[in-house]
């Protein structure tokens, strides 16, 4: 018991009647969203409960993944921290037990925790190995398919009723390859929105009638969530917690640190949350596990490089970050790419500059990436959808999202942008710095879907990362407390 906090020694002595007082938490966690598709953020696909969750709490508008890739994104929320400080930076490499998990430290303190649906924090690239996870959760269930969400209901149904309770809801949606169901509508081609960096050919909106498909499907588990909370009585006692792992699975998204796959929906409701509010604040995704921690009155431990949101609770015009960071590692193509945002700016830094960024939504397997190497064959594309051809890349990229949302114009060599540039590399190279992170070195012969033991070394490896406790800039050093 040496690591558990006072709170959660209190917890232990006191009956289940006491216990019962902390509230609950739903974290429904999906897969492969992108923030600018849902109704909810004004994009194209109807999200009327996710609507309704927005209006019944907060809705967070600079929410970041720190790796736009489904494991290390993952494994980096339920340890908070960054994914090359968990041992498991790269697609497909399984959470190192030794690794705390903000989940562990809710059921060491009383909590009923589950995890059901899509795990992938303890998956080797065949399967997944549930033992990794047993000191965090007391149940471990495969969550059904093809969503992976159907027994979410029947599982808050049998939940101990005078327990706390923890619940890791991972969704399959929206996933390839595309699986259609009853619980959501369907969509056809000329509904669909083409982003502007995608060739907009009858392939491509056929591809994303599928996705949008699942965007709705999750939504409708949502729904049911919220109703089963609100028939159980228990909805003003529970914070329900709805996120994505990473951006829409299709060219220039997923994997890639541009907002289109590191920029996720994120909505909080429950106790003390003002209804229908809105933050700015830039926030990251490991900041969930010291958010829920603090709710729950349970210490935050040292190795958490999160910070928690619940001062926006109650000051929602206020901030938390200055900075957040993101990082493109492994997955299925050699990657080493870092980000930082502040304010409105977003700086890139390519290690891997002198190839094609790619993944495998960008490669012709699929239809929106069939149709765009075709276009790109005949000479069709528009400049700015001709990025994942780019070979050599810049090394370096600089962007004004105010005056440039989708991230097209360089302004890396812009002298009127010197100071911000500055700024920028430097707050980069601190947190480099002081998280451990380094640069691996990947096989120069191999490309595409290599075997964990051809990738070379993990970043961070090389500094011991996995032991490193510093968390880089967080807030501007005039600001920090």
């Amino acid at each position: 018991m040496k690591h558990l906090s006072l709170f959660a020694l209190v917890c232990f002595l006191l009956p289940a009647a006491a216990q019962a007082a902390q509230p609950h938490f739903v974290f429904f966690i999906t897969d492969d969203i992108s923030l600018e598709d849902t109704g909810t953020y004004g994009g194209p696909i109807p999200t009327p409960n996710m609507d309704r969750l927005a209006a019944s709490g907060m809705r967070f508008n600079n929410a970041y993944v720190t790796a736009s890739s489904c494991s290390p994104s993952r494994n980096s929320i339920i340890t908070s921290r960054y994914p090359h400080n968990t041992g498991a930076p790269e697609l497909h490499t399984p959470l190192p037990r030794n690794q705390w998990k903000f989940p562990g430290r809710l059921r060491r303190a009383g909590y009923h925790s589950v995890l059901s649906g899509k795990n992938h924090m303890s998956y080797d690239g065949v399967k997944d190995d549930p033992i990794r996870l047993a000191e965090a959760f007391d149940l471990i269930d495969p969550g059904g398919r093809p969503s992976g969400s159907e027994n979410w209901v029947k599982l808050l149904r049998d939940r101990p009723e005078k327990t706390p309770c923890f619940f890791w809801f991972g969704s399959h949606d929206a996933h390839r390859d595309w699986q259609l169901t009853d619980d959501a509508p369907q969509f056809k081609p000329d509904e669909v929105m083409v982003p502007p960096y995608l060739f907009d050919g009858p392939e491509t909106r056929h591809d994303f009638t599928g996705y949008y498909h699942e965007v709705a499907r999750t939504d409708h588990y949502l729904g049911l969530l919220l109703d089963e909370l609100e028939r159980q009585g228990i909805a003003d006692s529970t914070y329900l917690i709805f996120t994505s792992d990473n951006g829409r699975p299709f060219p220039r998204s997923k994997t890639r640190l541009y907002d289109s796959g590191a920029k996720v929906p994120f909505l909080i409701a429950g106790p003390e949350i003002e209804p229908g509010t809105q933050v700015d604040s830039l926030v990251s995704l490991i900041d969930i596990g010291p958010t829920v921690l603090e709710l729950a009155g349970i210490d935050i431990p040292g190795r958490f490089q999160g910070v928690s949101l619940v001062p926006l609770f109650q000051a929602p015009e206020g901030k938390v970050r200055d900075y957040v960071f993101a990082e493109h590692n492994w997955h299925t193509y050699p990657a080493n790419e870092r980000m930082v945002r502040f304010q409105n700016w977003v700086y890139i830094r390519n290690y891997n500059f002198r190839d094609q960024n790619l993944c495998a939504e960008s490669s012709d397997i699929f239809p929106a990436g069939k149709e765009l190497w075709e276009a790109e064959g005949e000479r069709a594309l528009l400049p700015e959808q001709r990025d994942i051809f780019l070979q050599p890349r810049p090394f370096e990229e600089l962007f004004n999202l105010s005056d440039d949302p989708h991230q097209f114009t360089n302004l890396i060599e812009e002298p009127e942008h010197a100071a911000i540039s500055k700024q920028l590399r430097e707050a980069m190279d601190q947190w480099r710095s002081e998280t451990g992170d380094t640069t691996p070195v990947h096989p120069t012969s191999v490309i595409g879907k290599i075997s964990p033991e051809k990738r070379g070394d993990f970043p961070g490896a090389a500094a011991n990362a996995e032991s490193i406790l510093k968390p880089g800039p967080v807030l501007l050093e005039s600001e920090a407390p």
